[in-house]
């Protein structure tokens, strides 16, 4: 397993979108804020871009947030959304298991985390 470390303090997308006029009505867009953290991800994303993991996968990631007021769980979604969009994965539908544990870090906010593909055959309750 590789470990991967980007660097920021990770975004809640919930947190992040705004409702615009568009055609038949408002649409949603994500705010500046979200897209500055997408771009940085990007950026620091190595060691899986591009590698387009195209099955059932594990996540196991550590979440260090510069205070207790932020979510685990909307991370995962915005860690997910990135690693689709920076190519390490094909879809984040294809996520079967997430370990995730939160950590407090204020001077230095990270995400941790490996991506590892499932083998088809390890089945735990079959």
């Amino acid at each position: 397993m590789e470990i991967e470390t980007i660097y920021g303090q990770i975004v809640a997308k919930s947190n992040h979108y705004l409702a615009v006029p568009g055609q038949g009505g408002k649409r949603i867009i994500k705010d500046s804020i979200i897209r500055e953290y997408e771009r940085a991800f990007g950026e620091q994303c190595t060691i899986y871009r591009n590698k387009r993991i195209s099955g059932r996968f594990r996540l196991f990631v550590r979440v260090f947030h510069r205070s207790e007021r932020f979510d685990l769980d909307n991370s995962l979604k915005t860690l997910l959304d990135c690693l689709q969009e920076a190519g390490a994965i094909e879809n984040d539908r294809l996520c079967w298991h997430i370990e995730a544990e939160k950590h407090i870090d204020k001077s230095n906010p990270r995400i941790e985390y490996c991506i590892t593909e499932m083998n088809e055959q390890c089945r735990l309750f079959d």
